[in-house]
């Protein structure tokens, strides 16, 4: 219950977002930060988990999250303007952030040695879960109750949750004197958020004709100089320098990176064209994504259960092939089709994903040795992590400088005298406001095809790399 809430809570507001810019004034270059914020909140957690987990206690650091999180559920609630709102996202994804790697543990730890492959299948598929059924539910509560009911609803899971594992789980404590690597950790979030900042706040700055952007360029500079140096000049660091030595891990790091910039702007990008430009309701929308989220848990579980012995690296090529196809697929988009081919589009996309994701997995730790596996998916998880949150930034970055190309090159022709030669009477400023509109509308649908592109390219450009994984070593 405690991975499912922590996925789902990343796409919930994904079909409400209509409703709460109106409330929040929130304005469109802003809508990527509800789900960066908290996504990369959760990826700066996520990584000194295992240390806070051995320092004070795994049960402690539980609880503590669990709390964290009710309180940024509330004040989810209670924001006013767009900055708290985003700030009680902040709260929420830190909180967040040990959550999946702590109840991950706790399952295998109950889980006989012989299920526990398995388990961690359940683990992800329920993230994975989690994260497409997010829109459905999020745009029917939103729709019907108002859109705060969407973070009131996890309110009582959390306690649910807080009060099993008060009464149940044991505490644990690992070697209260190890180590951990602050500065790597520190200068590596450093880099990542000021690029972060870079591209969400670039375009509503003018770029560098801000001293603002200029600091989060020297930021995102520094902080990744300091992490490279500091990785190449010490032995050890929170990313450990012989996971880089396994080919099949560091490729599956960068494919992992693109899955995740596919996975989750995808996502953004569909629910506003459908509500903003194809005037469906929140609810619709979100519905349209259950196809999409059924296809990528099912390609999951199927492909994982295949047996060990088949080689996964067809599986993967063929997953990564059909999410191009899906969105090539997406670049026929038009303001006049009906709903068929966004859900046949998100099918393919999902299933295609469901199958990279489950071969890749296999393909990472097939040649890597079992103690350093821990590490190893918290790598994966970071990856895709980290894809998401620059996946969406890159999409609304470019969404807004290509709806404002494409409108100048569409609007230079409206003028007053080329629409007078094609009509009887006077043109009033209301009419030639309607046909504004409408050229914005056309720009909006053009450069929301656009990102899919972008989104297809990514992936076609690491396809190559399933070429130089190595066949995983037959299992004992």
């Amino acid at each position: 219950m405690a991975t499912y809430l922590q996925a789902v809570n990343i796409s919930l507001p994904n079909a409400a977002l209509p409703h709460i810019q109106a409330t929040l004034s929130m304005a469109n270059d802003e809508v990527g930060w509800v789900f960066s914020s908290y996504i990369a909140a959760s990826a700066v957690t996520m990584s000194i988990t295992q240390w806070l987990a051995g320092r004070y206690g795994r049960k402690a650091i539980y609880q503590a999250a669990l709390i964290t999180f009710g309180l940024g559920l509330v004040f989810d609630t209670l924001a006013t303007t767009s900055i708290q709102f985003v700030l009680a996202r902040i709260l929420q994804g830190a909180a967040s952030g040990p959550l999946v790697p702590l109840s991950l543990a706790i399952l295998l730890e109950v889980t006989p040695a012989e299920q526990r492959a398995r388990m961690g299948l359940a683990a992800t598929a329920c993230s994975l879960l989690g994260i497409s059924t997010g829109p459905a539910i999020g745009g029917w509560l939103s729709e019907y109750y108002g859109w705060p009911s969407i973070f009131n609803v996890s309110v009582p899971m959390t306690a649910i949750i807080f009060v099993t594992m008060a009464q149940l789980l044991g505490e644990k404590r690992q070697d209260r004197g190890q180590a951990f690597d602050f500065f790597g950790l520190t200068t590596f979030s450093v880099g990542m958020i000021g690029l972060q900042m870079l591209l969400d706040r670039g375009e509503r700055l003018e770029w560098f004709a801000s001293k603002e952007i200029w600091v989060e360029a020297i930021a995102a500079v520094l902080g990744f100089y300091l992490f490279t140096v500091h990785v190449l000049t010490r032995k050890e660091h929170f990313l450990r320098t012989v996971l880089f030595r396994d080919r099949n891990l560091l490729l599956a790091t960068v494919i992992s990176f693109v899955l995740g910039f596919v996975l989750l702007p995808t996502l953004a990008l569909t629910s506003p064209m459908l509500e903003e430009l194809l005037n469906y309701p929140v609810d619709t929308t979100g519905y349209m994504s259950v196809p999409r989220g059924v296809a990528l848990v099912g390609a999951l579980v199927l492909t994982s259960l295949a047996p060990s012995q088949l080689d996964y690296r067809p599986f993967l090529m063929g997953g990564m092939v059909l999410v191009v196809y899906a969105n090539w697929l997406m670049l026929g988009y038009s303001p006049g089709m009906d709903w068929r081919p966004i859900v046949e589009a998100g099918f393919l996309q999902g299933a295609g994903l469901g199958m990279s994701l489950a071969a890749l997995a296999r393909a990472a730790f097939g040649t890597l040795d079992p103690k350093f596996r821990p590490e190893g998916s918290a790598l994966i998880n970071l990856s895709r992590l980290y894809g998401s949150t620059i996946g969406i930034a890159v999409v609304q970055l470019f969404f807004y400088a290509n709806t404002q190309a494409v409108h100048i090159a569409l609007a230079k022709h409206l003028t007053p005298f080329r629409v007078a030669a094609n009509t009887v009477g006077s043109i009033a400023k209301p009419s030639l406001a309607a046909l504004n509109g409408i050229v914005t509308r056309q720009a909006a649908t053009v450069a929301v095809i656009d990102q899919f592109e972008i989104l297809m390219f990514a992936m076609l450009a690491v396809i190559p790399l399933v070429f130089f994984l190595r066949k995983p070593r037959p299992s004992g």
